[in-house]
């Protein structure tokens, strides 16, 4: 019997080619998971798929644009029909825009949406009933589905009414989805981290501070391995994470 938590799982990671994303992947299989990597930016995933393969862990790519919703359904079927089943779903895509309402172009508050909210909600529709079986047929007896928000899900500030929109809207998804999913033995849980270093944009938009007042990547990655390795009995609806150092 192997000692790695998620062994014989497979986990599918959506915003891979990203940071966190590449981060949590690397968890993931250092559990034990087979992982697939989903990202529009196809390029970014092979590089990572490689590092995975040499460590000895098992990936793949799935590269796709979900905010289309077609391809959003076809990410999660490619990863099930690949690699068997789907025990973890991390939805990590998003898109932070910072500016104000007078100074933000329309396009850009729909790109947000679109990714932050559409694409979320197609992946995990389509992930949902492999989800539940998954939990019914593993020697572990449960799944994990764990969205990525923000803190701006807590605390509005300025230049940001729309990605709070997005990210208090993923609190209240995710709290609803939760209780719907617990009698099928599926945990759902919101990681919700504050600013953190390579994710946050152009230094005029950066929140006040030194870089050692920003998490980084892999500080979100180990809080969602965290999650995800808990015994059956144990779920962690939300996880909160700020830098030891931020003030907001």
């Amino acid at each position: 019997m192997s000692d790695q938590p998620l062994d014989g799982a497979a986990a599918l990671v959506t915003g891979a080619g990203c940071a966190i994303g590449r981060a949590t992947a690397h968890h993931l299989v250092r559990a034990g998971a087979a992982v697939a990597l989903v990202s529009e930016h196809g390029d970014r995933l092979d590089e990572i798929v490689n590092d995975i393969m040499m460590s000895g862990g098992k990936a793949i790519a799935v590269a796709a644009d979900i905010t289309d919703p077609a391809l959003a359904y076809q990410a999660v079927e490619d990863t099930h029909e690949r690699l068997g089943r789907l025990d973890v779903l991390v939805n990590g895509a998003g898109l932070m825009g910072l500016d104000t309402a007078l100074h933000t172009p329309i396009e850009e508050w729909d790109r947000m949406i679109s990714l932050n909210v559409s694409a979320l909600l197609h992946v995990t529709h389509a992930a949902v009933p492999y989800l539940i079986d998954a939990a019914a047929t593993s020697p572990r007896q449960v799944a994990d589905l764990v969205n990525v928000g923000s803190l701006a899900g807590r605390v509005a500030r300025p230049a940001g009414s729309v990605y709070n929109l997005t990210a208090s809207g993923l609190n209240g998804f995710t709290e609803s989805l939760r209780q719907e999913l617990r009698p099928e033995s599926v945990r759902v849980s919101v990681v919700a981290p504050g600013a953190v270093h390579e994710t946050t944009p152009d230094p005029a938009h950066r929140p006040a501070g030194s870089m050692a007042d920003r998490l980084r990547p892999e500080d979100i990655a180990d809080a969602i391995s965290y999650i995800v390795t808990r015994g059956r009995g144990v779920a962690v609806n939300e996880l909160l994470i700020r830098a030891a150092g931020q003030t907001w």
